[in-house]
């Protein structure tokens, strides 16, 4: 069961029905669920015509898409719900005061907040054993990553049974800690703040920045994270590299110790063996084969779509 039934939320509950659950949606009326419904109906559609979701789609998530009249309806009988409301803590306060005081004492709750602690959030719920985060990414149904947040006082076959859900959805499941912005958005803003600054200072301009990053680093990320592109590149050659933008930038530039401590040790990356990934220089050959096809295969997808609408 969805709470919230934006962009966000109703994409939760596409993938869900289309896994063969049943799944209501609730928002702040019964007139804006409603709406949302008539809206996922349509997408389906178009998403079927499009190649993108299996004939038969639509009317399945017509067939079992509940649009609940309140929040109460809609927890009332639900073992699995999860809040995808906005990113205010007022609003999730009182979302979460009317779940706990509607659900099944034993209902699992979940929350898709993007940002805010999940400790934070648990003083909101009652019996907090059976609540933690599960944070999917936009858009729903097509990225596969779900950050899965436990607090310490979540039971673990409550964490294992949310997790068994999201791998029958389809999605790939990472547990992370609770911080704020967890890992991906923590790493996503800390690129966009850069990236901001440099168009503050006049180094360069908004459609640079996304040309560059989309044609070199970010064309690799989709096959080899942060920690083994450094192991690959060599951990001395980024050593070398900070010593350069710490030069010119200043102290937030300065080299990792414990990069610099591996450099020291003769520990280089994927050419000495180890790195922060563990890679084996005996593979050496075999790891630079599959990235060949894997960015030849990317290349070849990215000419067959064509540039995107501007």
């Amino acid at each position: 069961m969805i709470v919230g039934s934006g962009y966000m939320g109703g994409g939760m509950a596409q993938c869900l029905i289309l896994a063969g659950y049943d799944c209501a949606i609730a928002d702040i009326n019964e007139e804006t669920a409603v709406a949302a419904k008539i809206r996922l109906v349509g997408e389906a559609r178009a998403y079927e015509q499009d190649g993108l979701f299996p004939p038969g789609s639509a009317d399945l998530i017509e067939e079992r898409l509940v649009a609940a009249p309140s929040i109460e309806d809609a927890v009332r009988d639900a073992d699995y719900i999860a809040e995808v409301v906005s990113e205010n803590l007022a609003v999730k306060e009182e979302v979460f005061g009317r779940i706990s005081a509607a659900a099944p004492a034993d209902a699992v709750i979940t929350s898709n907040t993007s940002a805010i602690p999940i400790n934070v959030l648990a003083e909101f719920v009652v019996n907090p054993e059976r609540f933690l985060g599960a944070h999917w990414m936009n858009p729903a149904p097509f990225v596969p990553c779900v950050e899965v947040i436990p607090l310490e006082v979540t039971l673990e076959s409550v964490t294992t049974r949310v997790e068994e859900l999201l791998l029958s959805v389809g999605k790939v499941t990472t547990r992370v800690s609770d911080v704020a912005g967890f890992v991906a958005n923590r790493l996503q803003f800390a690129l966009f703040q850069e990236s901001m600054r440099m168009v503050d200072d006049g180094a360069a301009t908004p459609e640079l920045i996304d040309e560059v990053v989309s044609n070199s680093f970010g064309f690799r990320l989709p096959f080899f994270g942060p920690f083994a592109g450094a192991d690959m590149a060599g951990l001395d050659v980024y050593v070398g590299a900070y010593k350069s933008l710490s030069a010119a930038y200043g102290e937030r530039y300065a080299a990792p110790a414990s990069l610099v401590e591996r450099v020291n040790q003769g520990n280089l990356g994927l050419k000495s063996g180890g790195g922060f990934t563990g890679m084996d220089s005996a593979k050496r050959d075999e790891i630079a084969q599959y990235r060949n096809k894997a960015y030849a295969a990317l290349a070849k997808l990215r000419e067959e779509l064509g540039p995107r609408p501007r």
